[in-house]
């Protein structure tokens, strides 16, 4: 009876462990105590996307956008109102939209290495909406600056070309030329042209305009340079937009005839004055180059020192250190037209210069007073001839190889 009495608790036992395991099983939670019937937690749903009225391009987020691209708004769905495009500092990027509102573009160059947000308000399904975007553009490796010879309101000679100078040699010479325009009034043929490499330029970065002739006396000249998009060499870029706004005076063409030692200028296509001048003494270092020179640059006085030209030697007979009047540039090797007191016995006899035109003070002063920086100064009867890039040079190339 005892062996009896143990199996039935045996039994029981196990009925009831398998109702436990049923009961714990039931709850819902594998290996948790809770108890049967605990509700299951909620599903957390993700936010509605944003209501959008446009696509944007650079589209959201992007990086290391190029200063060439634009910014692009065009309606998707909805009607645009505004377009507002900033950057991180607060500056506005201009902008216009097409016909009906449908668009949007910018119109100004993109700042490098500049983060900018684009704001778009307008409506869809009849409720207001606003939508906003923000990119990066790149930071350019380099930046490849310029000197411009022209300058706002300046008035030049006939002879004045148009000279933009890289301080970084360009490879995509002709993205750059594609940048520049010129505008005249009246209309002047005309075209732009790369430097060679020479003593005086570097390979590549100077880019000069000329028109195929003299530019007629009052030309109204308006020169832009939009360089701030254009990569000039792989990850070097412009730095901005430049213009220069000048004009052109009288006709003022001097001949110095190097053989007869005289100087005749004209103006207007009339003789004003025939001045007596002394030029370069006979020799390869010393004598004036014959050629079509323009006055680039103007002084009242410039010291002058043979150092500049390996004489250092003040027992050298040709050394000097002096200061000039009235002076005129003419090459970059130093021809001037000037003053030069003490040789009245040459002018127009002789040339025993070191390779400057010489007159009197009196005529110098005159010259000077009656000159402008592009006036066109041409020489001959000499020996030796003027090189490209030594002043401004390029009418000593005929135009058709210069617009090739």
């Amino acid at each position: 009876m005892r062996d009896s009495g143990v199996r039935v608790l045996a039994g029981i036992v196990m009925v009831l462990g398998l109702v436990a395991c049923t009961t714990q099983a039931d709850t819902g939670v594998p290996g948790a105590g809770g108890s049967a019937g605990e509700a299951p937690p909620p599903t957390v749903s993700s936010p509605p996307p944003p209501v959008t009225i446009a696509s944007i391009a650079p589209e959201e987020g992007a990086a290391k956008v190029r200063m060439d691209d634009k910014v692009e708004v065009k309606a998707d769905g909805g009607d645009l109102a505004s377009v507002e495009v900033r950057s991180a500092k607060g500056a506005e990027l201009a902008g216009e939209f097409g016909e009906g509102k449908t668009e949007w573009h910018s119109t100004d160059d993109l700042a490098a290495g500049t983060a900018y947000t684009v704001t778009v308000t307008g409506t869809k399904d009849d409720k207001p909406v606003t939508q906003t975007s923000t990119f990066t553009t790149l930071k350019p490796t380099a930046i490849n600056s310029v000197k411009i010879n022209v300058g706002d309101g300046k008035i030049y000679g006939v002879g004045m070309p148009l000279i933009i100078a890289f301080d970084r040699a360009v490879k995509n010479r002709e993205a750059v030329v594609d940048a520049l325009t010129v505008t005249t009034s009246p209309e002047v043929e005309g075209s732009w042209h790369w430097m060679e490499g020479s003593k005086w330029i570097a390979a590549n970065t100077q880019v000069w305009y000329r028109p195929k002739t003299y530019w007629p006396a009052g030309t109204k000249i308006t020169m832009k340079a939009e360089l701030g998009t254009i990569e000039t060499s792989p990850g070097v870029w412009g730095r901005r937009t430049y213009t220069s706004k000048f004009s052109i005076g009288d006709s003022v063409i001097s001949t110095v005839d190097l053989a007869s030692h005289t100087l005749t200028m004209k103006k207007n296509g009339a003789v004003v004055k025939v001045i007596k001048i002394t030029g370069g003494k006979a020799g390869p270092q010393w004598s004036t180059r014959n050629g079509t020179k323009v006055i680039m640059d103007q002084a009242k006085e410039v010291r002058m020192n043979s150092t500049t030209v390996g004489i250092s030697d003040k027992n050298n007979p040709d050394f000097y250190d002096e200061t000039e009047h009235w002076t005129q540039r003419l090459t970059r090797s130093g021809e001037f037209l000037h003053a030069r007191p003490g040789s009245e016995a040459y002018f127009g006899r002789a040339n025993v210069s070191h390779g400057c035109t010489g007159m009197t003070m009196a005529d110098a002063q005159w010259l000077f007073e009656h000159s402008s920086v592009g006036d066109v100064v041409v020489y001959t009867g000499g020996t030796r001839s003027l090189e490209m890039g030594n002043g401004y040079t390029h009418w000593q190339m005929p135009y058709e190889k210069w617009a090739a």
